[in-house]
């Protein structure tokens, strides 16, 4: 099947079936719990045509992940909106957003990961400086094990750090990702405890793909399956109208991608998006 219908098929499953359920925001959902999207990477590079989207954001803050940074400044210099919310709603003046995913991703358990305010213990993380030496590089040592021992059940990379989880301005969603090799190609699966199917979800999806193309780079592999195994899979109650809209679109062919210039190390690389068709976006409100 391919990914727009998944997609628009697990739009129509939780209209049909999900359980209508209170959240964090307020806003309200209608909810499913374990859903998985599969996609061959062989039919294209993984962005939804049934809407379209904006893939400058979605590299933007893979890149941010990949560099294990942690500040919103690169985010806002590059034009990225997508973390504003939580930010502002921590009220924080500094711009960190505390050890998430790039930190976990690039300096696991570093020495300068949580240095706790001395006049306001709620104030929570004050900011680091990233240091690699520090702490376990989660990223290289996987490039590093996938190209020595590519039968290896443990290419595995979590950002579900149980220790730091209170210092985050909004723990991680898609919490871990593990790779597998066989017959030469490189296949990705990550795992997700919540997923907002309207917004999130289409951008997840597009993200972990181009970083298995990028890690598929960084070890001569050939990419194989995209799987994302999901958790608690909801529709926000105010995202129910966009939803149907979005069911009610036909597809076009998925587009493809070329990447140049790639040191996945330093979160780096170059990419044009190639015969990419798609229906307009579908505005919504993003819940906080």
């Amino acid at each position: 099947m391919t990914l727009d219908k998944q997609y628009q098929n697990l739009l129509s499953l939780i209209l049909e079936s999900g359980s209508e359920k209170g959240d964090r925001t307020g806003t309200g959902t209608l909810s499913l719990f374990g859903q998985q999207i599969r996609h061959n990477m062989s039919e294209g590079f993984p962005l939804l045509t049934t809407k379209k989207l904006s893939l400058k954001t979605i590299v933007t803050e893979l890149k941010w992940f990949l560099k294990g940074d942690t500040n919103i400044k690169y985010l806002q210099d590059n034009n990225c909106k997508i973390w504003d919310g939580d930010y502002n709603k921590s009220k924080r003046k500094d711009g960190e957003l505390g050890p998430i995913y790039g930190k976990q991703w690039r300096d696991w358990g570093g020495i300068k990961s949580t240095r706790i305010s001395q006049n306001k213990k709620e104030d929570g993380f004050l900011g680091f400086e990233t240091d690699h030496t520090l702490g376990v590089d989660q990223i290289k040592n996987l490039i590093s094990d996938i190209k020595s021992n590519p039968n290896s059940r443990r290419l595995m990379v979590s950002a579900w750090n149980v220790g730091e989880l209170k210092y985050m301005t909004l723990p991680p969603c898609h919490y871990g990702f593990q790779c597998y090799v066989s017959d030469s190609k490189l296949s990705l699966m990550w795992n997700q405890r919540s997923v907002d199917t309207f917004l999130g979800l289409p951008f997840n999806i597009a993200s972990y793909g181009l970083l298995l193309l990028l890690l598929c780079d960084e070890t001569g592999l050939q990419p194989g399956d995209l799987i994302g195994n999901l958790g608690d899979t909801h529709l926000y109650l105010n995202h129910i109208e966009q939803a149907k809209e979005q069911i009610s679109r036909h597809e076009f062919t998925l587009p493809t991608i070329k990447l140049n210039n790639i040191n996945i190390l330093d979160g780096e690389f170059d990419y044009e998006l190639i015969n990419y068709q798609a229906h307009p976006n579908i505005k919504a409100p993003l819940s906080n």
